[in-house]
């Protein structure tokens, strides 16, 4: 791997001066770094285009939290491109080494060996009037969710053409295996391994005894009605990209055609990370993955 693309959420302590030693390191090395846009200007270095680094790169190192990562992976998964996530955050369910770790886990890439994760996405379209206006994808989640106000919205929902019920809540989550351990677990959706191939329907604070989250086969279509009227409501992607709904609208939700793909360095479980990553001692945010022992997946 001769050419690598690097994406840094800059607002991350000493960022700055890792991004410049991973640039060293990589030049070192014979590897050619690739530094998005955003970070490029920042640090008064040369850019290059999303698209050049997608034909370019082998891979995007990308350095953050589990946020940075997701916003990567939309980016990054349509063009086929790996990442590695370094985790400049807490807990990072999603990347996969911590920064004391960085340049230890660079040598293990450029002598190939890791393996590659991938990870199911979904993809949303928006009708309005029986027209498509809007598509976006999401590694973990699509939300239909109401505003600011307290005031229930009702979302009559359909697998595949079917009535399933029309929920009154807060608002509706249908997740990926890998965004069950984000929004859909605090709204009291199951944990769900990632390899798995479906998707949850986790409704928000309903107000109905009979609402539980259900699970359905990744091959089906999701149809979200927006019943509510003089409500806000909006559609979220990740909790970083929003659209506004309208009453009437239909938000259709299915797998994506195409996968995130992962760096793996390490040999942990699934359940190893749940282990760690959900822990009571991880609130305090004092784990190190550097200090544990591998586990066979």
């Amino acid at each position: 791997m001769d050419t690598i693309g690097l994406v840094a959420n800059l607002e991350k302590v000493n960022i700055r001066n890792l991004i410049k030693k991973t640039i060293n390191w990589l030049q070192t090395h014979g590897c050619k770094p690739l530094l998005a846009p955003s970070a490029a200007f920042a640090l008064g270095l040369p850019e290059y285009a999303a698209e050049e680094i997608g034909k370019e790169a082998g891979c995007l190192i990308v350095f953050g939290g589990d946020g940075t990562l997701l916003n990567s992976a939309r980016q990054a998964a349509p063009a086929g491109l790996p990442l590695l996530g370094i985790n400049m955050g807490r807990i990072g369910f999603l990347t996969e080494v911590d920064a004391p770790e960085l340049f230890f886990a660079l040598e293990k890439l450029l002598k190939g060996e890791y393996r590659i994760e991938g990870r199911m996405m979904l993809e949303a379209r928006v009708f309005r009037g029986g027209k498509l206006i809007e598509r976006s994808t999401a590694l973990n989640d699509a939300v239909v969710t109401k505003g600011a106000f307290a005031r229930l919205i009702f979302l009559e929902t359909f697998v595949n053409n079917e009535y399933v019920a029309t929920y009154p809540a807060d608002g509706l989550i249908i997740a990926s295996p890998t965004g069950s351990t984000a929004y859909s677990l605090s709204a009291g959706g199951p944990l769900v391994s990632p390899e798995q191939e479906l998707m949850l329907v986790t409704p928000i604070c309903p107000h109905s005894l009979w609402a539980r989250p259900l699970v359905i086969g990744a091959d089906r279509e999701i149809r979200v009605n927006i019943n509510s009227q003089n409500e806000e409501v909006m559609l979220t992607m990740d909790g970083q990209y929003g659209f506004r709904l309208e009453q009437n609208d239909s938000v259709v939700v299915t797998r994506a055609p195409f996968q995130a793909k992962f760096i793996r360095l390490k040999n942990r479980s699934f359940y190893y990370l749940l282990r760690k990553k959900l822990s009571e001692g991880e609130k305090a945010g004092h784990y190190h993955e550097d200090s544990a022992p591998e586990e066979n997946s």
